[in-house]
């Protein structure tokens, strides 16, 4: 759905090549360096459509991901419960309503130079979907981690049609296993929204 790489303006951001043995660590670590220190509510959602291969990155992220059972992340978009163009502000005021200061990852599918095709890009802010072709679309997300699957320019829907299945299902994976890697860096404060688990703080030992 972001079909070029509108985000907000953000002072830090990380792009690794999806095959890059070292992704889920140097991301999964900068996204968490990123997450705030206090209780929030965190949230993810994957933002487009299983109608068109390229905009699929999302959902098939969420079905990867939601597979995994994370403990202390909500999930919002999967193949079978897609957030896309026609639903995002429903979604956006229902997260408004049943989350309380929710922290939210956005996750989706963008075209880029045909030199970081295979990239995944961590930043940041939020995404801006529907940006490229001028849809009164809300930003949505703290942090984003979007996907470049193909090239931007002329006829992009038609473009984002005749992506290569195979390399969104690849990233796709590759981004639920970094999220897996956060999920597992959260815990629980008592009766209050996960905080994130740091390296440096003590933990308690087993009795």
């Amino acid at each position: 759905m972001n079909l070029k790489q509108r985000f907000a303006k953000n002072n830090e951001s990380l792009r690794m090549l999806h095959t890059d043995p070292m992704l889920h660590k140097e991301i999964s670590e900068k996204i968490i360096s990123w997450l705030p220190p206090f209780p929030r509510e965190y949230i993810v959602v994957f933002i487009g459509t299983d109608r068109s291969t390229g905009d699929a990155l999302g959902p098939l992220a969420g079905t990867f991901f939601s597979e995994m059972k994370p403990k202390h992340v909500a999930i919002y978009g999967t193949l079978h419960e897609p957030v896309h163009a026609t639903n995002l502000k429903e979604y956006v005021n229902h997260i408004k309503a049943n989350h309380k200061r929710p922290f939210i990852i956005a996750v989706d599918a963008c075209l880029g130079k045909n030199t970081s095709i295979g990239q995944l890009i961590a930043g940041i802010g939020p995404l801006k979907p529907g940006a490229a072709l001028n849809k009164p679309l809300p930003s949505i997300g703290d942090i984003h981690l979007t996907g470049v699957v193909n090239i931007s320019g002329w006829m992009e829907y038609s473009i984002l049609q005749n992506t290569r299945l195979s390399i969104v299902f690849d990233m796709a994976h590759k981004i639920a296993g970094i999220l897996e890697q956060i999920d597992q860096q959260l815990k629980y404060n008592y009766a209050l929204p996960p905080v994130i688990l740091r390296k440096d703080e003590p933990t308690e030992k087993s009795l």
